[in-house]
């Protein structure tokens, strides 16, 4: 297999989505590493592996209507494998293999025989210390943006994932692309507050346009920098209860389809009406446990 992912919105060949066989149930507050799951816990409407499933291969349905080589993690039992996006991620023709954090390092275990299939010497395993998660890492072109946390941050919350070692080893990794890093706003336990990785608060779409929200950015200045890099027209704006219902965690299938929510009316309406065609499949309960239809996704090929 030929490794190939340059942006978000090239036409999907082959992808890994995720699993939510034997995810392993509700966890007890404390075992929860994000706010968005601990809310669901807390109100008692953590979803049940049922309702996970259906919504996850009503998806990987509308992947195969386009033709698209859709692969599966092994089943490791107890597990939850939902979230394929972050325990590695594909730049240009590498796949890079991040240190993640302690409760999701055995996920990395059930792609371990589809990483033995690729050019090894494209399969970059990231040093000791140097921390990202792909939901924070977004291409477009020669550009890598990145979401990350300082020091202060990185080492007082949970949900920080991605740090600046993390963002030096990708520009020394990737010297011909230009990275720019943006701290995130960070809450272990308020979901409307918080954004998990740089997918939570800004995705490009098309060819020139970007969804973005102000909300999920530390500093207003990154905020601004960011969205100066789209044309207005181009640009969706967001809110921040439109951040927390996670309406920059779309999908692009390619330049002008793209996967949503049902519920994300407005977006859809707005998308629709910019000529893109918008595939609409439920994942309500997917999104209780803090990701979307990026965070589920790993391309693997882009044209």
């Amino acid at each position: 297999m030929n490794l190939n992912v340059n942006d978000e919105v090239g036409l999907l060949k082959t992808v890994v989505l995720g699993i939510a066989n034997d995810f392993g149930g509700t966890p007890l507050e404390s075992e929860c590493y994000d706010p968005k799951s601990l809310e669901s816990v807390q109100t008692g409407t953590y979803p049940t592996e049922l309702n996970l499933i259906s919504e996850m291969e009503k998806f990987c349905s509308v992947l195969e209507k386009y033709e698209i080589e859709v692969i599966r993690p092994e089943n490791i039992d107890g597990l939850n494998q939902i979230y394929a996006r972050d325990i590695a991620f594909v730049i240009e023709n590498k796949l890079l293999i991040p240190n993640i954090i302690e409760d999701r390092s055995k996920e990395l275990e059930a792609i371990q025989s589809l990483i033995a299939t690729f050019n090894q010497n494209d399969v970059v395993k990231m040093p000791d210390g140097a921390r990202v998660e792909g939901g924070d890492v977004i291409l477009k072109g020669d550009t890598i943006f990145i979401g990350y946390s300082k020091d202060e941050d990185f080492n007082l919350y949970k949900v920080a994932r991605t740090n600046i070692e993390g963002v030096e080893f990708i520009k020394k990794t990737f010297p011909n692309k230009k990275v720019l890093a943006f701290e995130l706003k960070k809450s272990d336990t308020d979901p409307r507050n918080s954004a998990l990785h740089l997918d939570c608060c800004f995705q490009p779409i098309g060819k020139k346009g970007a969804i973005i929200c102000e909300n999920g950015f530390k500093n207003k200045k990154d905020f601004e920098l960011l969205a100066r890099m789209f044309d207005e027209k181009d640009l969706i704006r967001i809110d921040a209860d439109d951040m927390y219902h996670m309406n920059s965690n779309i999908f692009s299938i390619s330049e002008r389809v793209i996967v949503s929510q049902p519920e994300f009316i407005k977006l859809n309406n707005h998308l629709m009406n910019k000529g893109y065609t918008v595939e609409e499949v439920p994942y309500s309960q997917v999104s209780k446990m803090g990701g979307l239809f990026r965070c589920s996704t790993m391309p693997l090929i882009r044209e």
